[in-house]
């Protein structure tokens, strides 16, 4: 078993780069709308903070599941199809609040996508500890 992980790294230094840039986007609001400190009257950032705290509850635990699929023996190409995916749906969850508060294509391609990989990466990790290495 390789104990490199560099499939699980990848997906986190990539997901760590989006995450900089979202809270990069924060404090530019911050400064644009002069607020210190919450959101003030400023509804971009209250959508701005939401997505970043969006990105927050829910990559974490997804770089968990990865880590542990990596670690049980899951296929690179599995490893790369899901954190792909992960990737780009949290990448269009983003834009799909940015362009609209209410329902957008991009919005819906983030949530599905995001439940899509995590219920995956659950049924993996349940799988191989019910029936063994998958």
């Amino acid at each position: 078993m390789d104990m490199t992980l560099t499939i699980s790294m990848l997906y986190a230094g990539l997901l760590t780069l989006l995450y900089v840039a979202l809270s990069v986007n924060i404090i530019r609001l911050r400064w644009r709308d002069r607020v210190g400190i919450g959101t003030g009257d400023s509804q971009d950032l209250k959508v701005a903070v939401r997505i970043h705290g969006n990105f927050a509850e829910y990559v974490p635990l997804s770089l968990i599941l990865f880590v542990l699929m990596e670690l049980q023996g899951a296929s690179a190409a599995l490893l790369h199809a899901l954190g792909a995916a992960f990737f780009v749906a949290r990448v269009c969850h983003a834009l799909g609040l940015t362009m609209s508060i209410g329902p957008s294509w991009a919005r819906t391609v983030g949530v599905l996508g995001t439940f899509g990989v995590l219920l995956l990466q659950a049924g993996f990790v349940i799988g191989v500890f019910i029936g063994g290495s998958l």
